[in-house]
């Protein structure tokens, strides 16, 4: 009203000297839609009004130094149109208005809307600081620990992402140590197809089995404990399994509804020995199935039979022997690299089939599992190990399990529907330094902005984003090289341990 009062005044006294064309002042203009802009806030923007004083305090060592710092102070600020005062004869109060007392000591006061004041307040900074979890690094905005729990979130399921040499086997192994050490009622199992995990896991008392045609380390294909089936008969899950075997071994289209059942009566007939006798002792092998398939009287069980001869009785016959490795240890890592390409997809198979076996009679014992998944992406290359891996996802939740997925080729993984829908479906997703093709794929897929997707753009290693729950925290994590811990854990060339 009193900026209109004036607007008018003016018009009166220029119309009392015939200047009836004359324009509005620019001052007076300004002050009339400053104050128009100003309402409109309040009274449709939903903004409140509030009274604030701004106080800065800086020191200097000497009178020169800090007149010099004012000056600097007062240019930076005029620069963006923003007033300051020195406060004559009042240091004192500006010192005690400025500590954390709570108190306010200097009389002057002025008028924001709450937007322009909370451009004042940088507090807003998402944290993440779980009772009893881990460390996986330091909040870049705010520099305090990122401390989380896995097992607090609606899923435990994680994903490690980043290009080559970004620290994703870093952090793996970082995070395995941190759960071995902080959580005695956990155990961790490892998929290493690159052979990166043995001296760590050797060095923490841990079991790693080498797994090749030509290996002395054998994992029997149809190990089974009473828990496998999740309540129910332990044999039908199992017969799923073996059908899905059946059908990698022999080409995966040429099974019908005949072979189908052959292959289910004979599992169910395998087992019924192992099955009376309360799951104890030696369980049956392939090579007794491969028997029991040759008994039937059917010529398809002669076809099966001779169809998976060289995976029972041939060169390939590692996971059809009795399993002489120990499978009890808290910490076991699956040595994958040296199976050749006739064995990989059913190695594949058989070491989830042996995770799944572990993860069942943990979960009667009360403990809890990590899995940890390294270039997961070899896995969605075979359908069958796709798919079991896609039901694992799951399903280990209720099983007190966590998996953990581990690959620099995000984009090849995100191609595959089964992928993408585990990737959108975990609540704790590490993004290390990513390729740019791979940021636009993450980005569309997590709705990650502009200004968060700086923090996985051509970053050191070690520096990224990690999602835990809705929660996106930039962090950067730093380990201090002059440790043995580290030189276990780097897979840099020429700073591994010998």
């Amino acid at each position: 009203m009193g900026v209109e009062t004036n607007i008018t005044n003016w018009q009166r006294k220029q119309n009392q000297n015939n200047n009836y064309s004359a324009v509005i002042p620019y001052d007076m203009e300004q002050q009339r839609k400053e104050s128009k802009e100003f309402l409109d806030d309040l009274t449709t923007r939903d903004q409140r009004m509030m009274f604030a004083v701004i106080t800065m305090v800086h020191t200097a060592e000497s009178k020169e130094q800090l007149d010099s710092d004012t000056e600097a102070l007062l240019t930076t600020a005029r620069k963006h149109l923003c007033q300051f005062a020195a406060l004559k004869y009042q240091q004192m109060d500006g010192l005690n208005t400025v500590l954390p007392y709570g108190l306010r000591k200097i009389n002057v006061l002025r008028t924001l809307t709450t937007e322009s004041l909370a451009v004042f307040i940088p507090f807003r900074v998402q944290e993440i600081y779980h009772e009893n979890g881990i460390y996986y690094g330091q909040n870049v905005i705010s520099k305090n620990m990122i401390i989380a729990d896995r097992k607090s979130l609606l899923n435990g399921n994680s994903f490690i992402l980043g290009v080559s040499g970004s620290g994703k086997s870093f952090t793996a192994k970082e995070e395995m140590v941190d759960i071995m050490l902080s959580d005695p009622n956990a155990d961790i199992l490892i998929i290493d197809p690159e052979r990166e995990y043995p001296s760590l896991v050797k060095a923490m008392g841990g079991q790693v089995i080498n797994i090749s045609a030509t290996s002395e380390n054998h994992i029997n294909a149809m190990d089974m404990n009473k828990d496998y089936g999740d309540g129910a008969n332990p044999v039908i899950l199992k017969s799923e399994f073996i059908l899905s075997l059946c059908e990698q071994l022999i080409g995966g289209t040429n099974l019908g509804a005949k072979q189908k059942s052959i292959i289910d009566r004979c599992t169910a007939s395998v087992y019924r020995h192992y099955q009376q006798g309360n799951y104890q002792g030696i369980p049956p092998t392939l090579q007794d199935f491969r028997e029991e398939l040759l008994k039937q009287n059917e010529d398809e069980a002669k076809e099966i039979a001779l169809a998976i001869e060289l995976f029972t009785d041939g060169s390939l016959n590692t996971f059809a022997k009795s399993t002489n490795v120990d499978t009890s240890n808290r910490l076991i890592c699956y040595d994958i690299l040296d199976l050749g390409k006739q064995l990989l997809p059913i190695g594949m198979l058989v070491v989830l089939d042996s995770i799944l076996n572990r993860i069942t009679a943990n979960r009667a014992k009360g403990r809890n599992t990590y899995i940890f998944i390294d270039e997961i992406y070899l896995l969605f290359q075979h359908e069958y190990s796709a798919n079991f891996l896609f039901t694992l996802w799951k399903r280990v939740r209720k099983y007190g399990a966590y998996a953990t997925g581990i690959t620099q080729n995000v984009d090849d993984l995100l191609q595959s529907h089964t992928a993408r829908t585990m990737l959108a479906n975990s609540e704790f997703i590490v993004m290390l330094n990513q390729a740019s093709t791979d940021r636009l794929e993450l980005a569309k897929l997590l709705n990650i902005s502009d200004l968060q997707m700086s923090y996985i753009t051509n970053v050191d290693a070690g520096h990224g984003l990690i999602k835990v729950g809705s929660s996106l925290v930039p962090f950067a994590n730093k380990f201090p090289k002059n440790t043995k811990l580290y030189k276990l854990m780097t897979t840099k060339p020429g700073e591994q341990v010998s």
